[in-house]
């Protein structure tokens, strides 16, 4: 059974920690394929304060003040097709630019404790023989705004620390262009059966649009698992460990 409610029932409790409140929202069950099976502990969170404005929970640090979310990661593939910018160790690693061994009902949790609203406008709404329809669910412009982050790779290289979009090591396989500047959708994702989906399926960031992942690109040939691939040129090697930092965006004035 699909719950469109993420974890709640997880977040309750967390609701009145340093001033914060939840908010709610998911997308459908999800379209890839399952993770293999793998025994899987019950999270219990802790948050730990770290000074007046960040917080962690297991690896994950967030600041209530500038709503950044931080986590360590590793490049997992520098040469190969896409589907997701990040998994979960356990999950599917042959086809994510990264993977990271944080919980991702900890980053669901810091997105909720730091208010940002989860947008369910990607995910089509089912048909009456269970399938997906051409219909999307309506979404408010308020929640739309709210619910679109930056995320950022930070790393070393040699002993300079360096930071750029993770869009700029993903590339078009047919223009050869790095993946347009722009946000990502955090969705939330869905409890199943009892158990939050991303926890299990170890899907946290996905370039191909999935319900299973927390967060998802909204940009065009997100429905193509064919187009989108890591930038050889630009990607380090294999293992090199990274942060990736998520951030509200902030869209850019229009002109005159």
């Amino acid at each position: 059974m699909l719950i469109r409610c993420c974890s709640c029932f997880l977040f309750a409790a967390f609701a009145g920690v340093a001033g914060f409140a939840e908010e709610e929202g998911g997308p459908l069950e999800p379209k890839s394929l399952p993770a293999p099976d793998q025994p899987m502990e019950p999270v219990k969170p802790a948050i730990e304060r770290l000074d007046e404005t960040r917080f962690k929970i297991g690896e994950v640090t967030f600041d209530q003040k500038t709503r950044e979310i931080r986590f360590p990661a590793a490049v997992n593939l520098t040469d190969g097709l896409l589907e997701f910018l990040v998994v979960h160790e356990n999950g599917k690693i042959h086809e994510s630019l990264f993977h990271t061994k944080i919980s991702p009902t900890h980053l669901n949790l810091a997105f909720k404790l730091l208010r940002y609203p989860a947008s369910e406008e990607l995910y089509a709404l089912p048909n009456d023989k269970g399938g997906q329809s051409n219909q999307f669910p309506e979404v408010s412009e308020e929640v739309k705004a709210g619910s679109r982050v930056e995320i950022k790779v930070e790393w070393k290289d040699g002993e300079e620390s360096r930071s750029v979009s993770v869009n700029e090591w993903i590339q078009h396989a047919v223009k050869g262009d790095a993946m347009p500047p722009g946000p990502w959708v955090y969705g939330g994702s869905d409890v199943f059966d009892g158990k939050y989906v991303p926890e299990t399926t170890g899907d946290i960031a996905a370039v191909f649009i999935t319900g299973s992942a927390l967060i998802n690109y909204p940009g065009e040939d997100n429905q193509d698992d064919t187009v989108w691939v890591t930038f050889p040129k630009r990607v380090p090697p294999e293992g090199t460990k990274v942060t990736l930092i998520i951030a509200p965006h902030q869209p850019k004035p229009s002109k005159p």
